[in-house]
């Protein structure tokens, strides 16, 4: 039986999109071969596509080869549960989930909500998967295995994550029909600009053999602010937008995008820090005033209480 969403698809597309045509799109765009390429995506976005998600990471991999192909194969449903949202699950299930989650696997686990196309790239031949269990990375071609090995557990999106080699390697970005708040590699500005807060997050791993929930410092995100951001970065610096079948997309420069980011948050707490030590200290001259007042209240009625004894006194 034919979804309503695919329906839909079928219905506002001109024409079936195929290899051959996505193949096109991307190169008219000006995603070359033997380039670093991250990708982001929606496969509804493109149109009803013959063959699916296979038929898309099929034209990405002809493009970029020689080039190395990444897309992030995150899996949020191992993620801490008293973290979920969507939906949330009652508080006396979480020690049980986190006693009985099964360990990541890389070979194995399958992603969460970032789409179709890096589930079927994640079993692509030769393809290689980092080995965190929330946010992994997948990749294929020459500069796989330098980018997704020996991801860190602790910071897993910082100065020693696959985002940061492909910053080294002056990557390129596609956000294929997806927007800006999509876009991972603002997250490694996020870690370095200075401000950031710690925090802990847990996951479920295999460590010396054995499965096991381990816990990890991470930084608390503020993706929630990556559309505005993503809204400046395209005015302000070079990202190309162009059409592959029926979605719109966006190809720039990681270390743009990184760099961009990493400005913009630190603007962004500077500014919230100066506004709450001005907070602070209108709270702290209101205190002082109250003190004041208060003060001046009781001796008001001490005076008060002097001139009703000097009058009792000249009276007797």
């Amino acid at each position: 039986m034919v979804s309503m969403d695919e329906r839909e698809v079928v219905e506002n597309t001109d024409e079936p999109r195929t290899v051959k045509s996505l193949k096109k799109d991307l190169v008219d765009g000006g995603v070359s071969e033997a380039e670093i390429l991250l990708v982001h995506s929606s496969l509804s976005s493109l149109g009803w596509v013959c063959g699916g998600a296979q038929a898309v990471v099929e034209a990405l991999v002809e493009v970029v080869s020689p080039g190395t192909l990444v897309m992030p194969t995150f899996s949020g449903g191992l993620s801490d549960p008293s973290d979920w949202e969507n939906p949330p699950v009652p508080e006396s299930w979480w020690e049980t989930i986190r006693a009985e989650m099964p360990a990541f696997d890389p070979e194995v686990t399958p992603i969460g909500s970032v789409g179709m196309i890096p589930e079927v790239f994640r079993k692509w031949p030769e393809v290689v998967r980092s080995s965190h269990p929330i946010v992994s990375f997948a990749a294929l071609g020459p500069d796989s295995e330098d980018i997704v090995e020996d991801h860190p557990l602790d910071f897993p999106l910082g100065d020693d994550s696959p985002l940061a080699r492909l910053y080294e390697l002056d990557a390129k970005v596609l956000l294929l029909g997806v927007g800006f708040d999509r876009n991972t590699s603002f997250h490694l500005g996020e870690y370095r600009a200075p401000g950031k807060e710690e925090t802990v997050e847990g996951g479920p791993i295999k460590e010396d053999g054995e499965r096991i929930w381990k816990e990890y410092k991470d930084i608390k995100f503020k993706d929630d602010k990556f559309s505005e951001i993503g809204e400046e970065f395209e005015e302000k610096k070079d990202v190309k937008i162009f059409q592959v079948g029926s979605a719109k997309c966006r190809y720039f420069s990681l270390r743009d995008s990184v760099d961009f980011s990493e400005r913009w948050f630190s603007e962004f707490r500077e500014s919230n820090s100066d506004k709450s030590k001005t907070k602070r200290a209108e709270n702290s001259s209101i205190n002082k005033l109250k003190k004041i007042a208060e003060r001046v209240r009781e001796v008001d009625i001490d005076s008060d209480e002097d001139y009703e004894q000097r009058m009792k006194e000249r009276s007797g």
